[in-house]
């Protein structure tokens, strides 16, 4: 007994319900002529996850319907060839004759131009980026179908984290467990779903394969790396990670239980990974939105450089601008590094001075602003006009402004609104100034697509960090050392330390007290910044729910 099976570790776009239809059909087809006669799409591959409020239009499920028979009736022709496609499906749909408004995360069979069985996804997870309780109503039965003599019981995502679904999908006869998904990326993701797989295998004893995406969608990116488990828990298979494949396992009986046999890809380090996710993340949100290409803001400092890098790989070199818009505090190394860096990677550079906006701006204010000191007031106006020349740049010729804040400065508010917030994406919104720093020097020493270029001048990797909008400013004279800053938005911010355990941890009282303050008063400013890519396991956006007006103290 022998059966070949094809994840279509695919990329898949919400909302566009042809084109995933096509996507799938072809992968079935070039998989049928290699002998595959199972082949696994991933969570909800149909229209895209997540599809979020698309869910409650009935016409987005009619629209599913249709593309779900459109690929039964395009392989309506490929004898024994079965599957697994994933869709939502419930509310008032076209082809029922009467009104069913539960709706379902379904998988259906599909063989020989028809649905031969579906499945309801049973667990639904509302937590992290997860909200699937306000669309879909739980299933109830487990799911086995056969294919070439092999029981396959089929799981949803997150049915795969618990017990129950495994085990009846045992006990209605599955030789070998499908479990597809839609689990969006972090930084150690991939081995926290090896491990939970592993413990469902020796729960059951049966194999298990892995069924995943991969693609950038709004703040959430899938990184493929989809595998397959032994009965006895040890890998079988691994996907590569960010890349589509059409990745085929071989199933064959090996006494009274079942092997599996496949490529087994490397796994990349943390700073590979997270380049990976953030350049996919670039490339797949700027190309799904349909933008020309991107522009940044290029300061000298460290956090535009890295972006730049990131622009530069996911778009190439030409669909790229860079913009270095001096002040009066600019200094000069930072003209030197911006212009170098600009050169090493050939993108279009350019220089505008805001000194003439700055001047305008001060004498328009002089005499509101008589008698009193500079402050962060002349700061902000700096980085407002830098602001709005990008977005007038953005507007004139279409390019999406990326913005250059990290998670270090997002969570204390150490960035203008209106200012450096000012864009349309923001790239390393969810990565700390210490990873910031990491993933400099790794780029600087891998080439993962082959570019041939070490694109950051090593000064504005090892001069200290400044704003420069005030004469001597550095981020450490309104910060804590960004090593100790980083540690106290981890522990409180993603891991929900309360002050007295990080404290009791060793950090200095009056350090966790201003950072957890920061963090507290700046929310009414993450709420009104762009969209950016989620790399952590909490991130500012879906995982981060506070009110801004609040009086809570611990």
């Amino acid at each position: 007994m022998t059966l070949k099976l094809c994840i279509a570790q695919l990329n898949y776009v919400v909302g566009d319900m042809a084109g995933n239809a096509q996507k799938i059909i072809q992968a079935a087809r070039a998989a049928y002529q290699r002998g595959v006669r199972l082949v696994l799409t991933p969570e909800l591959s149909l229209c895209g996850y997540a599809a979020e409020d698309l869910f409650l239009r009935p016409s987005f499920i009619s629209a599913c319907d249709d593309a779900l028979n459109s690929i039964a009736l395009a392989l309506a022709d490929l004898k024994d060839l079965h599957v697994v496609v994933g869709h939502p499906a419930g509310g008032d749909r076209r082809t029922r004759s009467v009104s069913v408004p539960e709706r379902l995360n379904m998988a259906s069979v599909v063989s020989e131009g028809r649905v031969v069985v579906s499945y309801a996804k049973r667990e639904l997870p509302n937590y992290q980026v997860f909200d699937e309780r306000r669309y879909f109503v739980p299933g109830q039965q487990p799911c086995v179908f056969e294919v070439a003599g092999v029981r396959v019981g089929l799981l949803i995502c997150e049915d795969a984290w618990f017990d129950q679904p495994a085990q009846e999908a045992k006990a209605a006869g599955a030789q070998l467990l499908a479990v597809i998904n839609a689990s969006p990326f972090h930084v150690g993701k991939g081995n926290e779903r090896e491990r939970t797989m592993a413990q469902r295998v020796q729960a059951t004893g049966l194999p298990l394969v892995y069924a995943h995406l991969v693609g950038g969608q709004d703040e959430v990116v899938f990184e493929g790396r989809s595998f397959a488990l032994q009965a006895d828990a040890s890998l079988a298979a691994r996907a590569p990670s960010f890349k589509t494949a059409e990745f085929d396992i071989e199933v064959s009986a090996a006494g009274s239980g079942i092997h599996l046999s496949a490529a087994v890809a490397p796994e990349g380090s943390l700073e590979a990974d997270l380049w990976h996710a953030l350049v996919l993340g670039v490339q797949d949100y700027i190309g799904k939105n349909g933008f020309p290409g991107a522009l940044l803001g290029l300061s000298g400092g460290i956090d535009s450089a890295l972006v730049l890098a990131i622009a530069v790989d996911a778009l190439g070199a030409d669909r790229v601008r860079a913009v270095m818009m001096p002040s009066p505090y600019t200094a000069d190394i930072s003209w030197i590094d911006a212009r170098d860096m600009a050169e090493r990677l050939k993108v279009r550079y350019d220089e505008i001075s805001i000194v003439p906006e700055f001047e305008a701006f001060q004498a328009s204010l002089a005499k509101e602003f008589a008698g009193l000191a500079l402050d962060a007031t002349e700061e902000n106006i700096q980085a407002r006009i830098r602001g709005t020349l990008l977005m007038a740049l953005s507007n004139k010729f279409g390019a999406i402004v990326l913005t250059t804040g990290n998670k270090s400065e997002m969570s204390t508010g150490y960035c203008t609104l209106y200012g450096d917030m000012a864009g349309g994406f923001a790239v390393i919104k969810d990565v700390a100034k210490t990873l910031v720093y990491r993933l400099a020097e790794w780029r600087n020493h891998n080439d993962p697509f082959g570019t041939g270029l070490q694109p950051i001048p090593e000064r504005i990797i090892t001069r200290p960090p400044s704003a420069e909008l005030r004469p001597d400013q550095k981020d450490q004279d309104s910060l804590p050392p960004y090593e100790v800053l980083d540690e106290i938005v981890s522990r409180y911010m993603e891991n929900d330390q309360s002050s007295e355990e990080i404290i009791a941890a060793g950090f200095d009282r009056a350090d966790v007290e201003k950072v957890t303050r920061l963090i507290r008063i700046n929310e009414y400013k993450r709420r009104q910044a762009p969209v950016g890519i989620r790399v952590t396991h909490r991130s500012f956006g879906k995982d981060w729910r506070y009110p801004i007006t609040n009086r809570f103290r611990a």
